[in-house]
């Protein structure tokens, strides 16, 4: 699985290092990604998800239905790649 969050669909992003004599280096900007369960109250199981520290906040915010929900209809995951843990 890439590195990409499933509930803001934050991704890496190219960029360069600049030293002190101004040369530009490529390197990668990566997300605060990491795996996290959740009890989904709706579904009455344990999910795990990838998200970065943005989406925790998202589902503190608006709910973990709520956000499963806006994320699935903008397309950063499908019902099918949200792991169910323990049926």
């Amino acid at each position: 699985m890439s590195k990409i969050c499933q509930i803001t669909g934050k991704k890496a992003q190219r960029g360069c290092n600049v030293s002190h004599s101004k040369h530009h280096t490529k390197r990668n900007f990566d997300v605060n990604l990491f795996s996290k369960k959740f009890y989904y109250v709706e579904q009455a199981c344990w999910i795990s998800l990838k998200i970065s520290a943005a989406g925790l906040r998202l589902i503190n915010k608006i709910g973990l239905d709520a956000a499963l929900k806006r994320a699935v209809s903008k397309g950063f995951c499908d019902w099918k790649e949200i792991k169910v843990i323990g049926e």
